[in-house]
């Protein structure tokens, strides 16, 4: 608790939550903005407006949401109690409180039985706080007294949380919960509130008459009254006091208890037959028409008792809670070798920098068409998960992950399709531990969620890879939060999953929905984090540490020394395979990518020269001096005699056959090969038909013909209108320039120190000047301010922008015309003072020579 709060008394405390406001300084007001960002938007024009927003429903719903699970029981607890409610209560509320009477002479009774069946230390005294409630433990045993010292120890924390972001005001001895609070977490009339608790008597009671409400009392062994209202608040001290309930239910019959037990702890409803028919005492045969008579159960329709909240309050001892929770659930740790850890993350930190580079070379020449609806087709994601050997969900999140570091984007053309982006080329060039640093960052903080790629929408709509659907403003919170705690373990160590769940939920319970979404989000954020490198084998990596703490530079320095340097060399072997022993160098992965296939992949990535990857090189423009070449600079071990032929054979081929356009037409010095294919059967399709010995013509587009002829086997080259070899090297394409996709923030922003230094000084002077009343003028100016000279106006404007002060100033415009404002100065500087100005409800600037004069403003005694 405050020292205000503490020291209040109650001639002192305020009537409202404004006047509670009004009352806090200026730093607990910017921590009452900095919890609950909403309430800036617009800036309230005084404390009176900056109350009524924080009274609002939606405000409220989202500050409770932010709760943790603790701070939310406190709530939950004055919700249930009156209102206002002393400070000692709400303990009583959070810890149980002793039964005293009828409770106690059990007490001694049942701990007997308990030490007799050889009960001892901790079973024996939870045997004996068990007995001492009202029916002789119905509500089970009150909190052992280590959990009460954690819980008192916790409380004024959680009190001052809680007035912090203005769901609590009021001084220790009369704490008030907001209403629309209160209306949100107090149990109601089929409604099951989170502490399991049911209606008051006065609620449950509402529409029955008052002949029955006498009924009830003197079946209950109270005196009758004159009306109902007595009649009720009779009933509510009879429940409500231990030892008169405890002696109430001395005389239940058997089978009362049991009913007592599943209701007192929730839900508080049951279904029974003709639960409105009322029962006398004398008439009750079972154990529900016993209580229904005594009112201990009160009918909440045709089919269904309740079990009234002043009940179960006593036979819980007074708990709100089963099990308060004022500390968090740690987080168990799973042990695992240090070096380990950060190996094994780098090397799949170097495997995410691969793969996505991959994903960028397979999109180079252009990337699937965007649909209508946004994103890219299932077909499309197989085919680029074939392409990178990969699940198709682990391609969406590759995809995902390249979305949000901007280095893919739609092209914005008529056909719109997917590219990489100009970014992409930079980070291309970057080395490989700061591309990875870019992949990170962008991962933590992205609300892009790949995990829900092949679901559904609430309208049944398949959610599909980059498209529109995926943000989910939830994830980077889980993300930040998932990766905090596993920084807070010992070096090398892992997390179990249960205990990290469980310590999410405790630092911010969620409605059932949302908390299936954050389970999800939890296993995600696991996953995406071993497949990006900043965990290995669970524990979080070094070089992750240094991204939290300190920053992607930091990061990347850490991660840098862990991973192999690029290479400049391959080993080819005769087998027309080349073994690349580690990562290449851009130039030369580039290069050994467009004249071999990639075979497979790990540490040492292998590379297949064939016909159609060394004829790929040579349509690129490569010639075959110029493969031999490349391949003895970058070999450690000599060129290989079966690829040399096989360079030399394919480039002598290549281009024999020169194709273009009639439709088109093939052009060949030998007129075998014309032969040989006017009378190949696999031919027949295209039409083809002899116009000199050395040309034939055909009927098929010139692109179509040089797919088929090299699927027969040929090596055919497209040739120009003047005869030459066109180089058929697509271009690779690009996107304008674009930026990253923006995270769909949760609600507003946090607001900066400094924002919210001017936002509380702005509310305060606009209080100021709705609680004000002005000075009476000086003699000989009735009605109006005094005039004041340049030097004192100059003083006074100073030393209000010093003190948060409002100021009444007459001012002169440049059309001569005169008026008086109430203003907040914030600066005064060269001749001008920049103020907030009350009549415009606007910050202004004014000439310090228009100012007539200026007078304080004082608060308004009433």
């Amino acid at each position: 608790m405050t020292s205000e709060a503490r020291d209040g008394g109650a001639a002192s405390a305020p009537r409202t939550l404004a006047e509670d406001l009004r009352a806090r300084d200026d730093e607990a007001l910017a921590r009452l903005l900095r919890a609950r960002p909403d309430l800036l938007s617009p800036v309230p024009t005084d404390l009176t407006q900056l109350a009524t927003r924080a009274a609002t429903r939606t405000s409220v719903l989202r500050t409770l949401d932010h709760l943790d699970t603790f701070t939310r029981q406190v709530a939950e607890a004055l919700a249930v109690a009156p209102d206002p409610t002393p400070y000692t209560a709400l303990s009583t509320l959070m810890t149980g409180r002793p039964a005293a009477g009828t409770g106690r002479r059990k007490a001694g009774k049942a701990a007997e039985q308990a030490e007799a069946a050889g009960a001892a230390g901790a079973d024996a005294q939870a045997a004996r706080n068990a007995a001492a409630l009202p029916g002789g433990g119905i509500g089970g045993a009150l909190p052992s007294p280590e959990v009460v010292a954690e819980v008192v120890a916790a409380l004024p924390g959680a009190v001052e949380r809680l007035r912090e972001c203005g769901v609590v005001w009021g001084t220790e001895d009369a704490l008030r919960l907001v209403r629309t609070a209160r209306d949100v977490l107090a149990p109601a009339a089929g409604v099951v509130s989170a502490t399991g608790l049911g209606p008051s008597v006065r609620e449950t009671t509402a529409g029955m008459s008052p002949g029955r409400l006498q009924d009830v009392l003197a079946d209950a062994g109270l005196p009758g009254t004159h009306d109902s209202v007595s009649a009720l608040d009779a009933l509510a001290a009879l429940f409500a006091d231990p030892d008169a309930l405890g002696a109430l239910l001395d005389g239940a019959p058997e089978g009362v208890r049991g009913v007592l037990e599943r209701l007192v702890w929730g839900p508080p409803y049951g279904e029974v037959r003709d639960a409105s028919v009322a029962v006398r005492a004398a008439e009750a045969r079972t154990p529900v028409q016993w209580l229904l008579a005594r009112g201990l159960l009160l009918p909440s329709g045709p089919h269904n008792v309740v079990l009234p909240r002043e009940v179960a309050l006593t036979l819980r001892g007074g708990r709100a809670h089963r099990t308060p929770q004022p500390s968090p659930p740690p987080v168990a740790a799973v042990p695992r070798t240090e070096r380990t850890v950060d190996l094994t993350a780098a090397g799949q930190a170097l495997t995410a920098t691969r793969v996505v580079t991959e994903l960028l070379t397979e999109w180079e020449t252009g990337g699937p068409a965007v649909l209508r609806a946004g994103g890219i087709s299932v077909r499309d994601l197989k085919r680029t998960a074939a392409a990178l050997d990969l699940t198709e969900p682990e391609a969406a999140f590759w995809l995902e992950l390249a979305y949000v570091t901007g280095l893919i984007a739609t092209d914005g053309e008529l056909d719109e399709a997917y590219a990489p982006t100009p970014a992409a080329d930079e980070w291309r060039q970057l080395p490989a531990a700061r591309q990875w640093t870019a992949l990170a960052a962008a991962w933590l903080t992205a609300t892009r969620t790949p995990g829900l790629v092949g679901t559904r929408d609430p309208k049944n709509r398949a959610l599909s890879a980059l498209g529109p659907d995926l943000d989910r403003s939830l994830a980077p919170q889980v993300r930040g939060r998932t990766l905090r705690l596993l920084a807070g373990l010992p070096p090398g160590s892992a997390a179990d999953r249960d205990s990290l769940l469980a310590r999410l939920r405790w630092e911010r319970p969620l409605r059932a929905g949302t908390d299936t979404l954050r389970t999800d989000l939890l296993t995600w954020t696991l996953n995406d984090a071993e497949n990006l490198g900043i965990t290995g084998r669970g524990g979080l990596a070094a070089h992750a540490r240094a991204l939290l703490s300190d920053g992607a530079e930091r990061a990347a320095a850490t991660l840098a020394p862990l991973l192999p340097e690029p290479l400049d060399h391959v080993l080819l072997q005769a087998d027309l395979t080349a073994v690349a022993p580690g990562p290449l160098i851009a130039p030369l992965a580039e290069t050994l990518g467009v004249l071999a296939d990639i075979e497979s992949k790990g540490g040492a990535t292998v590379y297949r020269f064939t016909p159609g990857s060394v004829r790929r090189a040579l349509d690129a423009g490569r010639t075959a001096a110029e493969l031999q070449e490349f391949l003895t600079t970058h070999s450690r071990t000599p060129v290989p005699q079966p690829l040399s032929y096989l360079i030399d054979d394919v480039a002598r081929r290549h281009g024999t056959l020169r194709v273009g356009a009639a439709s088109a037409y093939l052009r060949c010095d030998d007129d075998s090969v014309l032969a040989e294919l006017l009378a190949d059967r696999r031919a027949a399709g295209l039409g083809l038909r002899r116009l000199a010995p050395t040309v034939l013509a055909a009927q098929a587009e010139p692109t179509t013909l040089l797919d088929r002829l090299r699927a027969m086997g040929l090596a055919p080259a497209a040739e120009s209108a003047d005869g030459d070899v066109l180089i058929s090297r697509p271009d690779a394409r690009r996107t304008p320039p674009r930026t990253p996709p923006v995270p769909v923030a949760e609600g507003a922003p946090t607001p900066a120190d400094r924002l919210l230094g001017a936002a509380v000084k702005a509310i305060r002077a606009g209080d100021r000047a709705a609680t004000a009343v002005r000075r009476p003028p000086e003699p000989g100016a009735p009605g109006g301010l005094p005039r004041t000279p340049a030097a004192d106006t100059l003083a006074t404007m100073q030393a209000a922008a010093l003190t948060g002060g409002s100021l009444w100033i007459g001012y002169v415009n440049a059309e001569g015309a005169a008026s008086q404002r109430v203003i907040a100065p914030v600066r005064v500087e060269g001749g001008y003072v920049t103020a907030y100005d009350h009549n415009a409800d606007e910050m202004r600037t004014f000439a310090l020579h228009r100012i007539t004069g200026v007078a304080e403003l004082a608060d308004d005694p009433a």
